[in-house]
């Protein structure tokens, strides 16, 4: 934790520090903290609020951290706080929990000490609105899903920006225009930087037959892992075919397994697992989908289940831009898959890897850079008197 609020405000002439908040479920908020980090000024003070600080372990760039407690499943002491009504400006505030208390006391003593120009937030509706509380400019990382509900409609409203790690041209279309115009569209932001192979080149390190028809099923960190049964019936539906499973499966003890099937679970080479296959399947998660813009393969996107259709919202916006293929249930029978992979063969790749931007982290560090700067630029002023 900081010593003092003069010591951690910039110096004359130096950059105001920023400060994030960043949730611990999987590992895609870290490393897009992480990225965006990378591209803002050297010299610019930077704090990473969380309840897993071992998901920056290894950063290369000097950061403090401070730990969080981890609320997700803390303990309500007594059944009548338990059964008391969660209100609709709020989304997850248990009565009686200690860790919720001091996981806010943390935030506020750190934002007091820091006087930080900014407060990003990846992500906590309720973060935000305490934020604009305690009086310090909040910008909000944006998801898909429904939030027009009052939560996130007054978390938007409490913050001076938005942030979109995505194209503008997957926005759904009944976003708020008002939330749209304080909204900075990144462009697809892919956390994953290796080299992207050719086909060829992948497919020989990863000893696939160069004319073989290859599909991968991709599982990222953040999910619970592919249901394994449908895809025992894609390789009876494409025996020809090889199927590639990457990431963790979930199986219901009724499986048969084929040897056009291969399980491989976690894998370093994601890349070049991608840019071998002919057709990928995967969730809709933000790094995912734009690990496979980034190579460019066609997408059969099958959405996990998340809070407010977070992945359902997005895989219909990608199948609305031609980008995938929104697969919303998966098939139980031959003809399903064949006609599945049909669709996706049809696909036009070049739509979905217009999404991705190289310079997506960058375009978001300049952001928050400049407004950080901007806000604070002016001398100050008196406050309005009180009617």
């Amino acid at each position: 934790m900081a010593d003092d609020g003069a010591s951690l405000s910039a110096r004359p002439g130096g950059a105001r520090p920023i400060s994030f908040f960043v949730h611990h479920q999987g590992r895609g908020h870290a490393n897009r903290t992480m990225a965006i980090i990378r591209r803002m000024r050297a010299d610019r003070r930077v704090t990473v609020m969380t309840a897993k600080p071992s998901l920056f372990d290894g950063f290369e760039r000097p950061i403090e951290l401070v730990e969080l407690p981890n609320m997700i499943g803390a303990a309500v002491p007594s059944q009548a706080l338990f059964e008391q009504p969660t209100p609709e400006v709020m989304h997850c505030v248990p009565l009686g929990v200690w860790e919720t208390r001091r996981t806010m006391r943390r935030i506020l003593d750190h934002l007091d000490d820091a006087d930080p120009a900014l407060f990003v937030i990846d992500v906590s509706a309720e973060i935000a609105l305490l934020s604009r509380i305690a009086s310090v400019p909040a910008v909000k990382i944006r998801m898909h899903g429904d939030r027009l509900d009052p939560g996130h409609l007054g978390a938007y409203q409490a913050c001076v920006g938005l942030l979109a790690p995505f194209d503008s041209s997957i926005e759904q279309a009944d976003f708020p225009g008002w939330a749209r115009r304080k909204t900075c569209y990144t462009g697809g932001l892919c956390t994953t930087t290796d080299a992207v192979p050719s086909r060829e080149e992948a497919r020989a390190r990863l000893g696939i037959a160069p004319d073989r028809e290859t599909v991968l099923v991709l599982t990222g960190h953040g999910g619970a892992g592919t249901p394994y049964a449908p895809l025992t019936m894609a390789a009876r539906a494409v025996p020809d075919a090889l199927w590639m499973v990457v990431g963790p499966v979930h199986r219901e003890g009724h499986e048969t397994d084929f040897g056009n099937l291969v399980e491989k679970g976690w894998v370093s080479d994601v890349t070049a697992h991608i840019a071998a296959a002919d057709v990928v399947i995967a969730s809709a998660g933000d790094n995912t989908v734009h690990e496979i813009a980034r190579v460019g393969r066609p997408f059969i996107c099958a959405p996990e289940w998340r809070y407010f259709g977070e992945q359902t919202r997005k895989a219909e916006q990608l199948a609305e831009a031609g980008a995938a293929v929104a697969l919303l249930q998966w098939p139980g029978a031959l003809e399903p898959w064949r006609a599945l992979l049909d669709r996706a063969r049809a696909l036009n790749p070049e739509h979905l890897r217009r999404l991705y931007d190289p310079d997506a982290a960058g375009v978001a560090a300049a952001y928050l850079e400049g407004l950080a700067d901007s806000l604070w630029r002016e001398k100050r002023i008196a406050a309005v008197p009180a009617a």
